[in-house]
C-alpha cells in the first residue's frame, strides 16, 4: 500500500506538471488531484524538491539497472533521451525552474554511469594508468552532459537522434582509440 500511495503522488504530481510550470504547482494541488492529506504527502516527501529528487532518482536508476554494461556508448543515450521525450513537458518544467540543479544532477550521474560503464567495457582485462582513466572519464561525461544540457536549453526542440547519430559516425573509433591510451603497455 506504501509504494501504492507513493506512486499516487508522484503521477499526480508528473500529470499537473505537464499541464503547468512547476512555480504554479502547490502541494495542496498535489494532494487534491491525488486525493489524499498533505500529512500523506508529507510522510512520503519533505517538500516538493524532494518529490522532484525522488523522482529523478528513479528515472536514473532505472537506466542504470537497464544498463548494468554499455557495449555501445550510444543506446545509452538514446534511453535517456526516450525517458526525456515521454516526460518532455514535465522535464522542461523542472529544467525551467529554481530546480533545475536537481534534473542536473540526474542528467549527470546518468552521464557518469554511461562513461564508467562504457570505458569499463571497453578496458575489460587491461591495466589502465588511474590518472588518465580519470582524464578521459571526466572528458566523455562532461561532453554527453553538454550535449543533453545544450538540447534541454533549446526546448528538446534540437534533433538529438540524429546529432548523436551523427557525433557516433564522426567519432567513431576515437573514443575507444582515447581510451586506450591509458593502457599501461
Amino acid at each position: 500500500m506504501a509504494n501504492f500511495t507513493k506512486k499516487a503522488i508522484q503521477e499526480s504530481f508528473l500529470k499537473l506538471l505537464t499541464e503547468r510550470p512547476l512555480s504554479q504547482i502547490t502541494i495542496k494541488d498535489i494532494v487534491a488531484d491525488c486525493g489524499i492529506n498533505r500529512n500523506t504527502f508529507y510522510y512520503y516527501f519533505e517538500d516538493i524538491p524532494k518529490l522532484i529528487e525522488s523522482m529523478v532518482e528513479e528515472d536514473a536508476e532505472k537506466i542504470i539497472e537497464t544498463y548494468p554494461t554499455v557495449e555501445k556508448f550510444e543506446d545509452c543515450l538514446e534511453t535517456v533521451v526516450d525517458l526525456a521525450l515521454a516526460k518532455k513537458c514535465a522535464v522542461l518544467h523542472i529544467y525551467h525552474s529554481a530546480n533545475r540543479e536537481i534534473y542536473e544532477m540526474y542528467l549527470w550521474k546518468v552521464c557518469d554511469h554511461t562513461i564508467n560503464a562504457y570505458v569499463t567495457s571497453v578496458l575489460r582485462g587491461k591495466k589502465v594508468r588511474e590518472s588518465d582513466l580519470f582524464i578521459v572519464k571526466e572528458y566523455l561525461s562532461g561532453l554527453a552532459f553538454g550535449i543533453f544540457s545544450r538540447w534541454l536549453k533549446n526546448d528538446m526542440n534540437d534533433d538529438i537522434r540524429g546529432m548523436l547519430s551523427r557525433l557516433m559516425e564522426i567519432k567513431k573509433g576515437m573514443i575507444e582509440e582515447m581510451i586506450l591510451c591509458c593502457v599501461n603497455e
